[in-house]
């Protein structure tokens, strides 16, 4: 199965960091086919071009960087296995054809579906967490499930042919950030790589709960850091911000701004059937709970092509 579409290249705003490169990927399906990505010339880690575009990067740049394991350590590969276990009992089951984990970070639900049977690939902006992925070496088969099957890309412009995913998966608040046009490019790209009769999984915050149970701050310690967070609504309520400040064990800081988009059920519904998609369950957890809009901690969307 080839997965390529020679008009879309990988783009966004990568940033430079120490390290080896990713190596160029290539996803080699269950099947037998396989897909190569290529990082175009002005995307190559290194390129004086990304640097100084680099001089104000968006937040969701900077929020990912390589330390992001390291103060969110609780979103690890246990967590990724109870998270996706409904999904691939339950919503997943029977899919044909690959799943794409669109904005995978460092691939955990990759390898907990794909430990499952599923056959996945993932992207993700960030370089930092895609190379990060080596490090779930040691757990279980996790480093021979992702070998060859992640990439980086912007999700508002996917690195692949139309129809050719049997699933496409969004989890862990991973849309939401590029604004009003960006937010409707990367929605509008996932239904175009969902094949027809395809599943697409979204979950997202639940609104009415982050509005009620907001917790304006927060200080942390733990292993010798120091996480702190302010957080607010804005754009009246429908945009949460946090502003975080961290101090490493070694006094070193490091501040950044994270802002999510929040979507009402039905705005998301008409936004989905209006790309050719239609609701057909919303859970409000991991465990397939019944969606209630006052009082569910997730939004778990389920969508057909």
């Amino acid at each position: 199965m080839d997965l390529r579409d020679p008009s879309k290249r990988p783009r966004g705003t990568p940033f430079p960091s120490q390290g080896d490169a990713l190596p160029m990927p290539t996803f080699e399906t269950r099947d037998g086919g396989a897909c190569r990505t290529t990082r175009s010339a002005e995307l190559q880690r290194g390129s004086g071009a990304i640097v100084s575009a680099m001089t104000s990067a968006p937040w969701y740049v900077e929020a990912f960087r390589s330390d992001y394991r390291e103060v969110y350590a609780h979103r690890n590969l246990t967590a990724a296995r109870e998270e996706v276990r409904w999904l691939t009992e339950d919503v997943l089951s029977g899919t044909r054809g690959v799943v794409l984990d669109d904005c995978c970070g460092f691939g955990r639900h990759s390898v907990a579906m794909s430990e499952r049977g599923l056959d996945v690939v993932g992207i993700d902006l960030s370089f930092d967490l895609l190379r990060s992925a080596r490090e779930l070496e040691g757990e279980s088969d996790a480093a021979a499930l992702l070998r060859g099957r992640l990439a980086q890309a912007d999700m508002r412009a996917l690195p692949f042919a139309d129809g050719a995913f049997g699933a496409v998966v969004n989890l862990f608040t991973s849309f939401g950030y590029l604004g009003d046009e960006g937010d409707a490019q990367a929605l509008a790209e996932m239904a175009r790589v969902l094949a027809p009769g395809g599943t697409l999984v979204m979950d997202l915050m639940n609104p009415a709960a982050i509005r009620r149970g907001l917790v304006p701050s927060s200080r942390e310690e733990r292993d010798g850091m120091v996480l702190e967070a302010e957080r607010r609504l804005e754009n009246g309520g429908r945009r949460v911000v946090k502003e975080v400040r961290l101090t490493t064990a070694d006094g070193a800081e490091r501040s950044w701004r994270e802002e999510v988009r929040m979507f009402e059920p039905d705005e998301l519904d008409e936004r989905l059937l209006a790309l050719g998609l239609r609701v057909e369950r919303r859970a409000g957890d991991f465990s397939g709970e019944r969606f209630d809009p006052a009082e569910a901690a997730r939004q778990i969307v389920v969508a057909r092509a």
